[in-house]
C-alpha cells in the first residue's frame, strides 16, 4: 500500500522502513536494467574467488530500498528525490534480509524539504548501508 503523508504531518524523529529478501532473481535483473553485470554480482565461481567469497548484491539495491521507503512510506506519495549521500559499509549476500529505514532528521517548513537519516541493516542488524536523503514533499 502506498502512503502520501502531508508534509504538515512529518515530524523530525518519524521513521518507516521495508524489509526484503534478496534474491539471485533480484541481482539479475538489476544487472539487466542497469547493465552492471561485474562478476562479483553474477558469476558464482569469480565471486567465490574474490574477497568476498560469494556472490553479492549489487549496493544500489540497497539503495533502492530507500528510495522505495520515501516514494510509498515516508513521505510517499508526491515526494522527488534531491538527493543522496551514501556509504557501502558491509556487502549484501544473496540470501539476506535487508531493512531501509528513514528516519527525518531536519524539516524546511518553507521550502518543504526533508532531509532523512538512511540506513540499511542485515538480519543481524549489522548495518550495510548508511547516509543521508533530501526530499521535496508536495
Amino acid at each position: 500500500m502506498i502512503q502520501d503523508i502531508p508534509f504538515q504531518d512529518i515530524q523530525v524523529g518519524s521513521s518507516d522502513s521495508i524489509t526484503k529478501t534478496i534474491t539471485l532473481e533480484d541481482v539479475k535483473k538489476f544487472a539487466e536494467v542497469t547493465n552492471d553485470f561485474n562478476p562479483v554480482h553474477v558469476d558464482p565461481e569469480f565471486a567465490a574467488k574474490s574477497m568476498f567469497k560469494k556472490q553479492i548484491a549489487h549496493g544500489m539495491i540497497s539503495a533502492g530500498l530507500i528510495s522505495a521507503v520515501l516514494g510509498t512510506r515516508l513521505p510517499g506519495m508526491n515526494t522527488i528525490y534531491l538527493g543522496q549521500e551514501l556509504s557501502f559499509k558491509l556487502p549484501v549476500y544473496l540470501g539476506d534480509t535487508i531493512t531501509a529505514t528513514v528516519e527525518c532528521i531536519d524539516k524546511h517548513e518553507r521550502r518543504h524539504v526533508l532531509t532523512f537519516k538512511t540506513t540499511v541493516t542485515n538480519q543481524d542488524g549489522k548495518v550495510v548501508t548508511e547516509g543521508t536523503a533530501k526530499v521535496l514533499k508536495r
